[in-house]
């Protein structure tokens, strides 16, 4: 017969039904540590039960997390989370070394700030204002933390919320910090991303906080974007996983932009202490 020759979410198992659903949810695509905490179940339970929808062609798993299987069509963000894991989870945490206990937040959607979302894990009392479904369902309901979604059109290939109404509900907010992500990186117009409207809400994000920090890998440097963030000289801090290049290095001390590197050699979570 013709319907046994596809998978049927109703001849899975509880726990198979189960985590279907909460990626649904969480916009297609998601971390098994996030899993694991939605469903308060252990990591390798998730592991588990994503090896066998996987095998069936429900999802497709990549590096720590997984997607399912119908988002393939839009890999631009479902397929990164696993690209790049090491150096996108130290970026993590030299963020959330900056940001103190207490701090209110904007995140931009997008698969390394998701990383900062789970390093930020470690913090408590954070107000979070995001676009992304992901994000505020790793950081709602934990530490004290109060976590704003904003409306708006959902884009279920990215899971996010873009458009005027999300404009306008960040602004109704002042955050200490802006952590946004970027595409590309350009020496001449500085942070780019592919959507437009994508690169509206984030110079929303940049006008209402005290500072910005921006967060890419060195592998943007090799990538193309048509849409520009914002003046790169808004952006206060720069998060990235290898010193800059010569020529992008003097862009950053020409707008001046503080430089982090992630080290391999700092502690997950580790607050570093002032001088």
């Amino acid at each position: 017969m013709a319907n046994q020759q596809k998978p049927s979410i109703k001849h899975k198992t509880h726990r198979a039904h189960e985590l279907l659903e909460t990626l649904k949810r969480l916009g297609g695509s998601a971390r098994n540590s996030q899993l694991a905490d939605t469903m308060g179940v252990s990591e390798e339970t998730i592991r588990r039960t994503v090896k066998k929808l996987s095998k069936e062609g429900l999802v497709s798993r990549v590096h720590g997390g997984v997607y399912l299987a119908e988002a393939q069509g839009a890999p631009s963000f479902h397929a990164r989370i696993g690209e790049r894991a090491e150096e996108k989870r130290r970026m993590a945490h030299a963020v959330a070394r900056i940001i103190d206990d207490g701090a209110s937040l904007f995140l931009d959607v997008g698969s390394t700030t998701l990383f900062v979302a789970e390093a930020l894990r470690a913090n408590s009392n954070l107000t979070i204002v995001t676009n992304s479904l992901s994000i505020a369902q790793t950081l709602m309901n934990h530490n004290q933390n109060r976590v704003f979604m904003a409306g708006g059109e959902l884009n279920s290939s990215v899971g996010g919320t873009f458009g005027a109404s999300a404009r306008k509900f960040v602004a109704k907010f002042r955050a200490d910090f802006a952590i946004l992500s970027a595409d590309a990186l350009d020496v001449e117009q500085g942070f780019l991303v592919a959507d437009e409207r994508e690169a509206e809400l984030a110079q929303t994000f940049v006008d209402h906080a005290r500072n910005s920090i921006m967060v890419a890998d060195a592998s943007k440097t090799q990538q193309v974007a048509p849409m520009v963030t914002c003046d790169p000289s808004e952006i206060d801090i720069f998060v990235t996983d290898t010193r800059p290049g010569r020529r992008f290095g003097a862009a950053l001390k020409e707008w001046n932009v503080e430089v982090v590197v992630a080290s391999q050699k700092e502690a997950p979570g580790k607050k570093k202490k002032n001088k």
